[in-house]
């Protein structure tokens, strides 16, 4: 594993040492609440530029920035109420390999919910808290919504700030009324009975030939999805925050020069 002295701090401060889990291989920490919410504050009011370029500092070039077809369902230019900052917590959804025959009404309700309770259900959100962000790995299992207008919001209400999926959503005009920030690579029409299952929760995935482990910092809006390596994100986080106050305040002097009246995105940090 790599590791250097922000690495080191940053695991010093978490107090949570990384490690490979379950027999697995690659390695991810356990997190606590409160350990969460500070790295979030850490994050409060960052861009992905302004992160992408905290991560060029620490060497991670190129490392964590989520391919732009995953890009956000909906956009706010006034509050950029679309942006998630959160903490990952992850799913894995793949194509069935299972066959369905024809079916009467009431038969198809028994199975559908046999499905959705036994092979494709949502066990992850037993994990969801105040700043987790919800991301999905998804990415083969075609023409699948297994994100809708109701469980979107069922997710929220457990904490959840966000969604980023590499497969699909459906119900997309009820998701941008009720404005949950959504990043997706499609639609997805088809519900999950029959079409996917889970292979695993909380476990590295892949999102946008990106890895994502569990505990780890996700960051969108317009420009995109960065995903920052928990063991990197404190100092991460204090870099991007000098880059975006440097440029906040070129632009404010250029505002200044051309008569606009100053908003929230050239605002200093804690106005």
């Amino acid at each position: 594993m790599r590791t250097t002295a922000s690495a080191v701090l940053a695991l010093a401060l978490a107090g949570s040492a990384l490690r490979a889990q379950d027999s697995g291989f690659v390695e991810f920490g356990s997190y606590t609440a409160e350990q969460d919410r500070e790295i979030l504050a850490a994050f409060e009011g960052l861009r992905v530029a302004d992160v992408s370029d905290g991560m060029d500092m620490v060497g991670l070039q190129d490392v964590g920035l989520v391919d732009p077809e995953i890009a956000t369902l909906w956009r706010d230019v006034d509050e950029f109420s679309h942006r998630i900052i959160g903490v990952a917590v992850t799913v894995r959804y793949v194509p069935t390999n299972r066959r369905a025959d024809r079916m009467g009404e009431e038969e198809f309700r028994e199975w559908e919910s046999r499905w959705y309770n036994e092979l494709s259900p949502e066990p992850f959100v037993e994990h969801l808290r105040p700043g987790s962000a919800v991301v999905i790995d998804a990415g083969e299992d075609n023409d699948t919504g297994s994100i809708g207008s109701n469980n979107i919001l069922a997710w929220t209400v457990r904490g959840a700030v966000g969604v980023v999926t590499s497969g699909g959503a459906r119900d997309t005009d009820e998701i941008i009324k009720q404005g949950v920030p959504l990043y997706l690579r499609r639609l997805g029409r088809g519900i999950r009975p029959g079409r996917n299952e889970v292979e695993s929760v909380n476990r590295p995935v892949t999102v946008g030939g990106v890895l994502v482990r569990p505990g780890d910092v996700v960051v969108a809006d317009g420009d995109g999805v960065i995903v920052v390596p928990r063991e990197e994100a404190a100092e991460v986080a204090r870099l991007a925050h000098v880059i975006l106050e440097n440029d906040k305040a070129g632009r404010r002097s250029l505002y200044e020069q051309l008569g606009l009246p100053e908003d929230p995105s050239v605002a200093p940090r804690g106005e």
